[in-house]
Parts: structure tokens; sequence; C-alpha cells
């Protein structure tokens, strides 16, 4: 929790909209597997529920204000359609998978906004959700909290950033283009060719990270490569491209108004009830008053 703190500290102003986005489902899995290794008995079955409720609670008596989460109602998408191999649900601990719709459900119960894809994924919908809050003029900064390869993609400048929890960074730009050697906006490029195990799919044989972004910096996308660069791997690569590009065009809300947290509705205390999150529910009550002080 203490890097957590130190990396919402970091990206902090006054009077000014700051939005975060948070990948739900790596937060979900990030508690299970922590709660794995935490406990030697039988972990609560709710616990990873509990655990993401008490990651976004901090954030919010850390001072963060307007607050989206997007998951993987369902683990596939229609990617799968495009690839065999792309990820499924197949192999992720059904204690794990029945956390989903609680998560979901003590969320909006929480206050707060909650975008459960089933067509797209949950990187879709950050990826969208940061688009609509890009064109508020009162927006000062974006960020996506995930340490996913993909939401790279979206980062602009100092203004939409990525923050990876697992090592305490926030990546801009700069921040990007360091970490991968190409511009944000070729990070589509550079996973199809380099692969991203996590999705599912290989990339192209022969390139690895050094050379993908030789490739990149040299020709730009990979639509301009010269046809002889990829040979007869041309077509898989834009299938990966495919793949790899986040959509950015879901209509998740209207507003960044509707992203502010204005406490918990009157059926928290209910869900809080059948889920056993008597503990979440009463900080939930101490963060109410602890930021009406804001």
């Amino acid at each position: 929790m203490r890097r957590q703190v130190t990396a919402l500290a970091s990206i902090k102003a006054s009077h000014t909209v700051i939005v975060h986005l948070i990948d739900g489902t790596y937060e979900l899995f990030r508690h299970f597997y922590g709660l794995s290794r935490a406990k030697s008995g039988k972990a609560p079955r709710f616990g990873a529920v509990a655990g993401v409720l008490n990651t976004v609670l901090q954030m919010l008596a850390d001072g963060a204000t307007h607050v989206g989460v997007a998951t993987d109602h369902v683990i596939e998408s229609f990617r799968n359609e495009l690839w065999n191999g792309y990820k499924t649900g197949e192999g992720v601990e059904p204690a794990l998978l029945a956390q989903f719709e609680p998560l979901e459900d003590a969320l909006r119960a929480m206050g707060v906004m909650v975008w459960a894809m089933v067509d797209l994924e949950a990187d879709d919908a950050l990826a969208s959700a940061a688009e609509i809050a890009s064109h508020d003029p009162r927006v000062q900064k974006i960020c996506i909290w995930t340490p996913d390869k993909d939401l790279s993609q979206c980062v602009r400048g100092d203004r939409i950033v990525q923050v990876d929890r697992r090592s305490n960074t926030v990546r801009n730009a700069a921040g990007v283009r360091s970490k991968f050697g190409v511009d944000a906006e070729f990070i589509p490029d550079y996973l199809a060719l380099v692969g991203d195990a996590s999705d599912g799919y290989p990339g192209v044989k022969g390139i690895g990270a050094k050379a993908a972004a030789s490739l990149i910096t040299r020709y730009g996308k990979i639509e301009d490569f010269p046809r002889e660069v990829l040979g007869q791997h041309r077509a898989l690569a834009l299938l990966f491209k495919n793949l790899a590009t986040l959509r950015t065009d879901a209509r998740l809300y209207d507003s960044v108004d509707e992203l502010r947290w204005r406490g918990p509705s009157a059926e928290f205390a209910s869900v809080s009830e059948r889920l056993g999150l008597s503990a979440v529910f009463e900080r939930a009550a101490k963060t109410v008053e602890l930021t009406a002080k804001h």
C-alpha cells in the first residue's frame, strides 16, 4: 500500500480534475494471489474483492476524486474470433472467477463507476475511458493504473500516464519510449512483432525487442514497412497488430462528472453484509468523512 500512496502523491495537483482509471481485472488477480501467498489457511471467499475495494478506498483517502474501474465480466472477447490462441478463462481458478461479479456489484454499491466488459476487454474500456476524458479541458491528467504493456499505447505526453503499481512507476510518453524503444503510438506495432504471451499471440518469429524497435524507428508502422521486410509474415503481423490495438470508441460515459465519487449508495450495507465485508463497509464510512474535509 505504501507504494500506491507514493505513486498517487506524485500525480496530485490542486484545483484540477485528475481521472483515475483502474484495471479491476489486474487488481482482482493481484489480491487473489497475494492472499494465496500470504495465508497458510483458507482465504476468505471474497478476500480478493475486499482487497480491491480497500485499494480504491485508499486512493480516495489519498485524494483521488474521479475514479472508474474496468473489469472483464467474461474473459473472452471479439479477439478470440480473430485468433484461436487468444487468451481465455481456461486455467483460471474457479474461486477467482467467482469474485468478478461480486466485485462489480460491490464497486457500484460503493459509488464507483464500473465498466464490466463482455464483447470488449477491460483494456478497451480503459482506453475508451481515457479517450473520453481527454476531450474535457477541465481534466489535467488521466492516470491508467495497470502494468499491462498494451495500455502504454494510450500514454500521451504528461497528460495521459500509466501507473505501474508493481514498480511504483508513473510512466509518461518519455517513459514509454525509454522502456520499449518506440513512441506510445507504435506500441501495437511493437507488440505485433514481439508478441504478448499474456494475451496468447507469439509475434513474428525471429524478431525480438531490439529488432522490433529498430524496424519501427526506421520505417514507422507495420503498414509502411517495405513488403520484403516481413515477407510471408506480413499478414500475420497485421493480424497481431489488430489484436494489440485497443478500441477507444466504447461509449462508457458522457461526462467526467459521472466519475466523481460521492460516497456509497444505500445498497452498500446489504451488499457488504452479503459478501462478508463489514470491515470494508466501516472503512468506506470513514473515507466519506475524510474526503468531506478535502
